[in-house]
């Protein structure tokens, strides 16, 4: 029981409930459970990305859709909320790969990538004025090896194999741990994470509501599929 009403403590993210909570940040989560899904595997020789674009919009421009964002040759993110705190957190995951290159001539670690933002997403949630950013991101990419991280708005990061955020999450979790394996191939990985999606919502999908993104072994290099390939892809699937 509260001793006063529970709304008391949601008008500041600083203010914890008796029990434990900070209501912004899970409000935030919820903005995450909200949105569209999107995943992440590594893979033998790389990293997937893929990420399901809800709108059906028939007058939106397509390329205004992006779901899947490069943040460095060797390193991209996708994500499930609110799109424009995903590209606020991907700009600064820009700036700082770009101040690592040029700082120490070499690619940015990933996972110093990935805990640089989740310390962000952790200060959002302490300072009365702000807010905590409502989305969650996978951040993948290639350093020493294919590497794959969730951000979550609580600041929280966790390493994955494979992992997905967004409203099919324990759907095509639940899907993952089944299919799963170790060191598949990134076509392997590609036509899995097809398959997951497809367990986790209704909606048909096609190359137009669907963003598929590799960074590959060779070269460190990051790839968004064009339409006719995602749609080889889905036939295969």
């Amino acid at each position: 029981m509260y001793p006063v009403s529970p709304q008391a403590y949601d008008r500041a993210i600083t203010v914890f409930s008796p029990d434990g909570r900070l209501f912004q940040v899970e409000y935030a989560k919820e903005a995450v459970r909200r949105g569209a899904t999107a995943m992440g595997l590594v893979c033998n020789d790389g990293v997937v990305l893929v990420a399901h674009k809800s709108s059906n919009a028939p007058l939106q421009l397509t390329e205004f859709m992006k779901k899947i964002f490069m943040i460095d040759k060797h390193m991209a993110a996708t994500a499930s909320g609110l799109v424009g705190d995903a590209r606020r957190l991907v700009d600064i995951a820009r700036v700082e790969s770009q101040k690592h290159r040029m700082t120490y001539g070499e690619d940015a670690n990933v996972e110093g990538i990935a805990k640089h933002l989740s310390d962000l997403a952790q200060v959002y949630t302490q300072y009365g004025g702000i807010r905590p950013f409502g989305v969650s991101l996978l951040l993948a990419g290639y350093d020493s090896e294919p590497r794959l991280f969730e951000v979550d708005p609580s600041g929280a990061l966790s390493g994955y194999y494979a992992a997905a955020i967004g409203s099919g999450r324990k759907e095509v979790e639940e899907y993952f741990e089944k299919e799963y394996k170790q060191g598949i191939s990134i076509d392997d990985g590609i036509a899995l994470a097809i398959r997951a999606l497809r367990k986790s919502t209704e909606q048909k999908l096609k190359p137009v509501n669907l963003d598929i993104a590799i960074i590959t072994k060779k070269g460190k290099k990051f790839e968004v599929l064009d339409d006719t390939n995602v749609e080889k892809y889905l036939t295969k699937a």
